[in-house]
């Protein structure tokens, strides 16, 4: 890719135990900062609801804390395709250890859905892109981008059963709120603008918060809200892989130039039809088919960027077969698709039970499909990624403890390896580490995993904190330290 990725994915968990789940979240967040394998436990307050002891990064890179209930995995910064999706696993990966090793499998399961059937609440998979300042953010590409963040939906969707009663109703084919229903999209159902600034109850498919955790005269983060959390691995490549190609696009002007009459509308509306007809409204009042929509950015990829790399080169021949799919025989995707394997699975469920859709054991089958054991995940047991994007247990096993090679993330561990070793008052964030006694240490450039600023900095830090500056609060592997990060804040 042309640009730094991370993926925010917000587990739900499902329990049997009077408790509930949150004393069983704290639990494993616990389990994970309580040793000295997977990383360092925040301090120090991140924000007013991100105590000291919520939540911490890990050596890998990632980040782990809990938000609104739900634990919440943030993966390294990420300049490859393969490393968004093994550090993406890396994070279930970890989370089901620590299910395991804290005996509690028979009593909760961590899933990768956005939607809880019982409450109507939603939790999200956040998209996080990289995107150079110098983008033109003209209105017509801006608007163009919100057409594909749309159409998208069509290869990314999770599915679900039922619908929930949005915040508004847009005149939508199937009103929110109907049980007996499949539909394409978990996200659709809550997203009520296009463009917005705040993440929670006025969530938009772009978030407009200017806040690139880099330097801001070179970058911007693009956050997104709307897409679901991918189960099938070519889901997921496909999700952020286009994405990236549609940001290399605008970054050099050459967006197709495709808008809608209503972005929010065209997206429930999709979402409420998986069976078709996929049409989208656009904004000179012509309906036109979303699939052949959907071609043009794709050609528009391939015109400008086939031949840069082997990655990009896969990435064009999965998103292409894709599309043709979509347009003539989408069961070919089953394995490749959530949202068709899904609904393919769940119809031949119903065959076999003689169910209809609003009959409440299909949704108790939805959520099966999104565990994140392999054991149990009925997503995964039909996956059928491509060759290249086939990962191994041993791949994603080294993800969870070591960062990647090419990005900010490589420092950031190497000088938490030296926290861990030290224990000086620290607080950590995703640019920028501090130390008491000595100048924070600022990596403003993601993509460099050495950053000049790191030489003289270590520099200081060996002066001042092995040399007995300031005073140190006890070691984790000092026995008198009560082995928990919490103690010595």
């Amino acid at each position: 890719m042309n640009r730094i990725v991370g993926l925010e994915t917000e587990y739900g968990c499902l329990t049997n135990t009077p408790s509930g789940s949150f004393i069983a979240v704290e639990r494993v967040r616990d389990w994970i900062f309580g040793r000295p394998d997977f990383g360092l436990i925040d301090v120090h307050h991140r924000d007013w609801d991100e105590p000291p002891g919520n939540g911490g990064f890990l050596f890998n890179g990632g980040r782990v804390y809990i938000d609104m209930g739900h634990l919440e995995y943030c993966t390294p910064e990420c300049v490859s395709l393969i490393d968004v999706l093994r550090y993406d696993q890396a994070g279930d990966m970890l989370a089901l250890h620590a299910v395991k090793t804290l005996g509690l499998a028979d009593e909760i399961s961590f899933i990768r859905n956005n939607i809880d059937h019982y409450t109507g609440a939603t939790f999200g998979c956040h998209e996080n892109y990289l995107v150079r300042r110098s983008a033109p953010l003209t209105e017509t590409n801006v608007l163009s981008l919100l057409t594909f963040l749309t159409l998208r939906v069509l290869f990314t969707g999770a599915g679900r059963v039922g619908t929930t009663q949005a915040a508004e109703w847009r005149g939508e084919i199937s009103r929110p709120g109907t049980e007996g229903f499949f539909q394409m999209s978990q996200r659709a159902d809550y997203i009520n603008n296009d463009l917005y600034e705040w993440v929670q109850f006025n969530r938009s498919i772009i978030n407009t918060r200017d806040e690139p955790l880099g330097d801001p005269r070179k970058y911007r983060r693009l956050h997104l809200l709307h897409g679901d959390t991918s189960v099938l691995p070519a889901t997921l490549l496909l999700k952020v892989g286009t994405t990236s190609l549609m940001l290399d696009l605008l970054e050099i002007n050459q967006l197709p130039k495709v808008v809608m009459a209503d972005a929010v509308k065209t997206f429930r509306a999709l979402s409420h039809q998986p069976d078709g007809p996929w049409l989208a409204r656009l904004a000179d009042g012509r309906n036109a088919d979303a699939v052949e929509l959907l071609e043009k950015f794709f050609a528009a990829a391939w015109t400008e960027f086939h031949g840069r790399d082997a990655e990009t080169d896969i990435l064009l021949d999965v998103w292409g077969s894709t599309l043709k799919a979509l347009a003539a025989e989408p069961q070919a995707l089953i394995g490749k698709v959530d949202w068709i394997t899904k609904y393919w699975l769940l119809r031949k469920f119903m065959e076999q039970e003689k169910l209809d859709w609003d009959d409440p054991w299909l949704k108790a089958q939805d959520l099966e499909f999104h565990h994140i054991d392999p054991a149990r995940s009925l997503g995964l047991a039909l996956s059928q990624p491509p060759p290249q994007w086939d990962l191994g247990p041993k791949v994603i096993e080294s993800s969870v403890l070591e960062p990647p090679v090419n990005s900010r993330a490589g420092a950031r561990s190497r000088v938490m390896r030296l926290l861990q070793e030290f224990a000086p008052p620290y607080s950590i964030d995703w640019e920028l580490i501090g130390v008491d006694g000595i100048n924070p240490l600022n990596m403003l450039n993601p993509f460099d995993p050495s950053p000049p600023e790191l030489k003289p900095w270590l520099v200081e830090f060996n002066a001042v904190v092995k040399g007995g500056g300031p005073p140190q609060r006890t070691s984790r592997r000092d026995p008198d330290g009560k082995n928990d990060d919490r103690a010595r804040n």
